[in-house]
């Protein structure tokens, strides 16, 4: 047994978990002006809101000041129910609404990178897919799809202030879906568990999440409504290991492509995985390699039965490869990768991801 080395732990300020806890989302607001945010498919749950905003695809900057067009105490609360792309969104708003509107002078990549001068409103975060972790998380992350690239908004005061974890919000998604989103989830329990910023509590969570992805997502996928709350948790734990260890190669590379492709986030995350772990692993040799393998098992064998399409199918060619590799080792997920990677290891990556 190892000692115990220092860590932080940054979290939402409150979570709540369990089937059917999403009724209590109206005694949580408490009557407070809200400003909705949901994704395409709407909210699921009933609330009185006094203005409401959705997002039809992965949230952009414009998409942000848009949101965040409202003053205090016109709005004192944020709710964002839905996937990642409306918590993060949610996430955004309730930052800049507090600090002026406009995302820019606080972006990283695109913008000045400038700390928010003025706590974020409250923002409560409802999940409806089991994959993003967004809700226990201290960033926004927005495209620009004029400079094809995704840069995060980022701040303590971000998290949020109530993480809502209902399962039963997920049971309607569909297969694929379900499979993008939960390979999502384990991409961001496997990179945190291998990173550089590793400690003692990340570690305890992904031992015990990644084994219940590997188990629960095959029968999510299937239709098994009873793997939904392993999922959501696993999700909720992806979340909390991200937040407090970092990621890695796979989201170094997906903040790129999905800023340039039409590709979904999960699925790009979920096919750069085996390959990203297995350069990794011969990189370092590092033995947590070996003991992922025996939570996991195969794991491109495992990705492999979702039949998730190559990035191939998104447009990529070998000839994106030194402009994306270039992006990707700016990207901040890839400062916890286990090793720094060459330029060749992070072209062999995606060219066997393709």
């Amino acid at each position: 047994m190892t000692g115990v080395g220092a860590f932080e732990l940054a979290t939402a300020s409150r979570i709540v978990f369990g089937a059917g806890r999403a009724r209590e989302l109206a005694a949580i607001v408490g009557g407070r002006r809200t400003l909705l945010v949901t994704g395409r498919r709407g909210s699921p749950i009933a609330i009185d809101a006094a203005h409401h905003v959705r997002v039809e695809g992965e949230p952009t900057v414009d998409d942000a000041r848009r949101a965040a067009a409202f003053t205090v105490p016109d709005v004192e609360i944020v709710v964002a129910i839905g996937g990642g792309s409306a918590l993060d969104l949610g996430k955004a708003a309730a930052a800049l609404i507090a600090n002026g509107g406009d995302p820019l002078p606080y972006l990283e990549v695109i913008g000045q990178g400038q700390p928010l001068p003025r706590p974020s409103l409250p923002c409560i975060c409802v999940p409806t897919t089991a994959g993003t972790g967004s809700e226990v998380t201290r960033n926004a992350v927005l495209g620009s799809p004029e400079r094809g690239v995704k840069a995060s908004l980022r701040s303590p005061s971000m998290l949020p202030a109530v993480a809502l974890v209902d399962p039963e919000l997920t049971d309607d998604l569909p297969p694929a879906l379900t499979a993008s989103t939960g390979l999502d989830a384990l991409t961001q329990l496997v990179e945190p568990f291998v990173s550089s910023k590793a400690n003692v509590f990340v570690d305890a969570i992904c031992r015990d999440a990644i084994p219940r992805v590997i188990a629960a997502l095959p029968r999510a996928f299937a239709g098994d409504r009873t793997a939904r709350a392993e999922m959501a948790y696993a999700s909720l734990c992806g979340g909390l290991a991200l937040a407090n260890a970092g990621l890695g190669a796979a989201h170094g590379f997906a903040g790129p492509i999905g800023g340039r492709f039409p590709a979904p986030h999960g699925a790009v995350c979920a096919v750069l995985l085996p390959h990203v772990v297995a350069m990794n692993r011969a990189r370092t040799g590092d033995r947590k390699f070996e003991q992922l393998a025996a939570m996991t098992g195969d794991l491109a064998t495992f990705v492999a039965q979702f039949e998730l399409p190559p990035l191939s199918a998104y447009g990529l060619t070998s000839t994106d490869a030194p402009a994306l590799v270039a992006q990707a080792k700016q990207a901040s997920s890839m400062k916890a990768n286990p090793v720094t990677l060459s330029d060749a290891d992070l072209s062999e990556i995606l060219l066997r991801a393709l």
